[in-house]
């Protein structure tokens, strides 16, 4: 299987993540991707590519052009206003404050752009989610060309952004410009699967009316896990997209055992569907000592994870979302590629 990767996704090094009441060192961090790369070439997955760069325009057909002209100039702007530390939002519009009008002043822009307070923008954000989905395009292009799977090293992970927000570590959703340039390829219907341990709120807001792309999403049940307002079983679509969105919020602790269910439900519904490519949103955050998680999945289960994907029989392109135990993220990430080639 042939993985994209580029070095440009490391040079966000943010410095500060809100975490429990504390400022602490993000736990999305570059290293992720050299501990994920050191397991693709020890395990001989296949051969390394650099991606090619597709610009602005891929990014543009999925998010909203003042959002993405605001990620481009928001380190630069933060600096020139005098601030010592990173960019990080601590005002947003509200149910009492809705925000008609987008703020001038740094401050109200990043409130009004910010999911949380969990993640900064720092120097380097903007030039590795370009790099990043320019992984996630050239993974999903090799794919449509050649029929064969593909693994995106994406950094930044992208399932939390919205069309226009950006949070929980991501800034361009990766895996619906992906899907998008399917669409556009010729595919009349794509399935993007998140397995996530968080749910993909962005992913899902962003095809919510939309008939032409299958989401689905298996996922820490958000009364209790990040990011908490959205990814109920009863969210299922609006519009033309009414059953096209499926979710399957499962309690903290959930073992293998009854995640696998819901892995064999979501197959059944992109079967029925007649999605002619997926996407994977390869969180591998269900991991039982993942620090920020509260799923039971062994790293052998990631395995059987692979295995159960390639029985759909879908040309598949898998993109890095979560996953942030120090050693395993490279482990569990590559058992499911693994497990996928010989299903």
């Amino acid at each position: 299987m042939l993985t994209f990767h580029s070095e440009r996704t490391k040079l966000r090094r943010a410095r500060t993540e809100l975490d429990g009441g504390q400022l602490v060192t993000p736990y999305e961090c570059p290293e992720r991707v050299d501990l994920v790369l050191k397991r693709v070439l020890e395990s001989g997955l296949g051969e390394v590519r650099a991606p090619a760069e597709h610009g602005l325009a891929p990014v543009l057909a999925i998010h909203d052009a003042d959002y993405v002209a605001f990620l481009e100039s928001c380190w630069a702007e933060w600096v020139a206003a005098g601030r010592a530390g990173e960019a990080i939002a601590w005002i947003w519009p509200t149910r009492t404050m809705p925000g008609r009008v987008i703020p001038d002043h740094i401050d109200g822009r990043l409130g009004h752009y910010a999911l949380g307070a969990d993640t900064s923008i720092c120097e380097g954000t903007f030039e590795a989610a370009m790099a990043s989905k320019d992984v996630a395009l050239s993974a999903v292009d090799h794919v449509l060309a050649s029929g064969e799977p593909a693994f995106g090293l994406c950094r930044p992970p992208g399932h939390h952004a919205a069309t226009d927000q950006f949070g929980g570590y991501c800034f361009f959703n990766n895996a619906a410009i992906a899907a998008q340039r399917a669409l556009e390829a010729g595919r009349s219907r794509v399935a993007v699967l998140d397995i996530d341990f968080h749910h993909g709120n962005g992913t899902q807001q962003i095809f919510y009316d939309r008939d032409d792309v299958l989401f689905l999403s298996i996922h820490g049940d958000p009364r209790h896990c990040f990011p908490h307002f959205l990814g109920h079983a009863d969210e299922t679509g609006e519009g033309a997209g009414e059953g096209f969105t499926v979710n399957y919020p499962l309690a903290p602790g959930t073992g293998y055992a009854a995640w696998a269910e819901a892995l064999e439900a979501s197959k059944a519904r992109i079967l029925a569907a007649g999605c002619e490519l997926l996407v994977v949103s390869l969180g591998v955050d269900a991991f039982e000592h993942d620090p920020i998680s509260a799923f039971k999945l062994s790293s052998d289960d990631f395995t059987d994870v692979g295995r159960r994907l390639g029985r759909l029989g879908l040309p598949t392109v898998f993109l890095l979302e979560g996953g942030y135990a120090v050693e395993e993220i490279g482990i569990n990430a590559v058992n499911v590629l693994s497990g996928f080639e010989r299903p």
